[in-house]
């Protein structure tokens, strides 16, 4: 699934957003910002994310310029609706500004962080890496 998202009369705001299902798991693959403009957008993909995950939502961050207070607000509701359907949220592969955003708001001490998709895997769903490492 390939999802693209801009606010309406946002300039350089488009996000797009890839899934790859994954065993019990499922990888979200984020390009671009994440912002007021398509916060909302984003929270509707996560929140699809949990409910089709049985055992993890990862998110591949290598792909985001920035993260606004709006996107790390969708972050903590799919992590919410997480926790209730026990299924576990994870990031990954942070740029250094989103490294550095996340740290700033102590969000890394929230989510599960995680320097590569593949570690993030192997933490919390360890019975799909096989199929990760599958070419």
């Amino acid at each position: 699934m390939m999802a693209a998202m801009a606010g309406a009369g946002a300039v350089g705001a488009k996000m797009e957003c890839s899934e790859r299902l994954l065993a019990d798991s499922v990888i979200l693959l984020p390009a671009g910002r994440i912002d007021l403009s398509n916060a909302e957008a984003f929270r509707e993909i996560l929140l699809k994310a949990v409910a089709a995950a049985k055992a993890a939502v990862i998110l591949d961050l290598s792909r985001i310029e920035y993260i606004s207070s709006a996107g790390l607000r969708s972050l903590m509701i799919a992590s919410k609706a997480g926790t209730q359907r026990g299924v576990k949220l994870g990031v990954s592969t942070m740029q250094p500004i989103v490294k550095e955003i996340f740290t700033i708001s102590r969000f890394h001490l929230v989510f599960a962080c995680f320097d590569t998709v593949r570690d993030a895997i192997g933490k919390l769903d360890p019975p799909a890496l096989s199929a990760y490492d599958r070419p």
